[in-house]
């Protein structure tokens, strides 16, 4: 059984099954079969309880050249469970139709411990807003103004007492390092737009959701990997964080996803593309 206070004794017993079945239990429109059939992986993240973050690569496909390297993340904020379940759709569907176009990494849960407490909470267990504890400019300053000047020290917006404070926040910092991303795409709830940073424009709409930029904040990942780092950075917001969009919707936004993507992130060079495909990182 899960300890939630005793961390070190949990992270020897966690197996990809073992998170997919509370994954399953805590998501309806996740089964067990959904999250056991994706052929998750064990990365080297953990969450402040132990909990493994999970990850899948789709692969460049030789001999076709791949475009870009894309990443994939849900579950950003533990209470926003539709960013979860959306995900695990999507990677059904490149299970069945992954070309090689584009070398993905996706992560459908980067906040467990979030996810999966009783009642669900945006902060990890630590009580951090993950999406304010990334580096960004003066981030101690700026980040600390804007909790208390803008929120009010709102708890669910807290973002922890340094950048990159949190081992979710670090893992993923190491892991766009390591995986070297041409695009980020993250999914959110439940304001019902698409939110953009970073180079070129933003996709005016991705199926029934359309552009509308909610700004830059302090230690976001928008700025952190958007602005500072010049990746293009799609915000998927979905309309609500307890629902699922409609089977259509969810296919429609991941198609405009699609052709937002190869019409956007600029192809590699055929010599610079060859070299990345002979050294995937891990």
């Amino acid at each position: 059984m899960f300890v939630a206070w005793n961390a070190n004794a949990v992270q020897l017993l966690y197996k990809v099954d073992d998170v997919c079945e509370r994954i399953a239990d805590k998501l309806g429109s996740v089964s067990l079969a959904d999250c056991v059939e994706r052929d998750l992986q064990l990365t080297s993240g953990k969450s402040t309880y132990g909990i493994p973050i999970l990850a899948k690569e789709y692969p460049p496909l030789p001999p076709r050249l791949f475009q870009a390297r894309v990443l994939v993340i849900g579950g950003i904020h533990g209470d926003e469970l539709s960013s979860v379940s959306i995900v695990f759709k999507w990677m059904k569907m490149l299970d069945k139709h992954h070309s090689g176009l584009f070398h993905w990494m996706v992560v459908p849960v980067l906040n467990p411990d979030g996810l999966l407490q009783k009642k669900s909470k945006r902060m990890n267990a630590n009580g951090v807003d993950l999406n304010r504890n990334f580096p960004t400019p003066n981030w101690l300053e700026a980040s600390t103004k804007y909790w208390v000047q803008r929120t009010g020290k709102n708890p669910r917006r807290y973002p922890g007492p340094a950048p990159l404070s949190e081992p979710e926040s670090q893992w993923l910092a190491q892991a766009i390092d390591n995986f070297r991303p041409d695009a980020i795409v993250s999914v959110h709830a439940p304001h019902g737009v698409v939110d953009y940073d970073g180079p070129p424009e933003g996709p005016g709409r991705l199926g029934h959701l359309r552009l509308n930029l909610l700004g830059t904040y302090p230690g976001s990942l928008g700025n952190y990997a958007g602005v500072q780092r010049e990746l293009p950075m799609i915000t998927i917001e979905l309309p609500r964080a307890g629902l699922m969009p409609t089977k259509a919707q969810t296919t429609r936004i991941w198609t405009d996803l699609v052709r937002w993507l190869k019409r956007n992130v600029p192809r590699r060079p055929r010599g610079i593309q060859q070299a990345a495909q002979e050294t995937v990182p891990s």
